[in-house]
């Protein structure tokens, strides 16, 4: 098994060393794509330093702070024409906790086709949050269950392992949408592919370097792109059941 972190990137050098580290000690041989949007911090810069010190770093620098769903979409297409068999996605803010990737692994080597790292099943959690995005986020997910059928609790975790054909199958390349939607829509055309998810707990610790990239505006995003994906479906199952 061939397995590759993915990370998109943004002004994060203040967390990039430990957190590299913290990769390489969970597993002392996968490697790392960093998609840097040319962070003025020079995150670029350093990750080709400890690349040189650690192996097993790729560094993808682009124009322009592009967000995160074309940062994915960048970095997916890469590594899924380079041939790698299982590719991890994560956030590059310390929210991750690395030692989970062997457990994500693990499972992925038993048949799983996705992984999740979910702070809403048992076991996890995000003890740092505030109560209101607790809450936001706890509602944004039950909505977007509700509303798109949706058997994972964690449809916006950044935290997934998945293997390269079911990566392949849900075309991410095609994809239009950006920050938490981005995430959802993949869940989501994970399920129109009938791929089984599976989700194992992490605690989602808040970041303590740089700002979070959390806006109003990615919100109210995601929620418009969940519901006009629901009226979507909810057409295609008319559709069907005239035919």
């Amino acid at each position: 098994m061939r397995p590759i972190v993915v990370l998109p990137t943004y002004n994060e050098r203040d967390n990039l060393d430990a957190l590299l580290r913290a990769i390489r000690a969970a597993h002392d041989t996968i490697e790392v794509l960093i998609v840097d949007d040319s962070s003025p911090d020079g995150t670029a810069d350093l990750a080709r330093s400890l690349g040189d010190e650690l192996g097993g770093v790729i560094v993808m620098v682009r124009a322009d702070k592009s967000g995160l769903g074309s940062a994915y979409r960048a970095g997916f297409s890469k590594v899924l024409a380079d041939g790698y068999d299982v590719i991890v996605s994560m956030d590059g803010d310390l929210s991750h906790d690395p030692s989970v990737i062997p457990v994500m692994l693990e499972r992925i080597s038993g048949g799983a086709s996705v992984v999740i790292g979910s702070r809403y099943v048992d076991g996890g959690g995000t003890p740092d949050w505030p109560y209101r995005r607790r809450f936001l986020s706890k509602w944004g997910n039950a909505y977007t269950r509700a509303v798109l059928r949706l058997e994972p609790h964690d449809c916006t975790s950044g935290f997934r392992a998945y293997t390269a054909p079911a990566l392949a199958a849900i075309e991410p390349h095609n994809t239009s949408a950006e920050g938490y939607a981005f995430l959802t829509e993949l869940v989501w055309r994970l399920k129109r592919e009938d791929i089984v998810v599976e989700e194992t707990p992490i605690i989602f610790r808040q970041r303590v370097h740089g700002r979070s990239k959390m806006s109003l505006r990615i919100i109210v995003e995601s929620m418009l792109r969940v519901t006009r994906w629901a009226v979507d479906d909810l057409l295609a199952r008319r559709s069907r059941t005239a035919d």
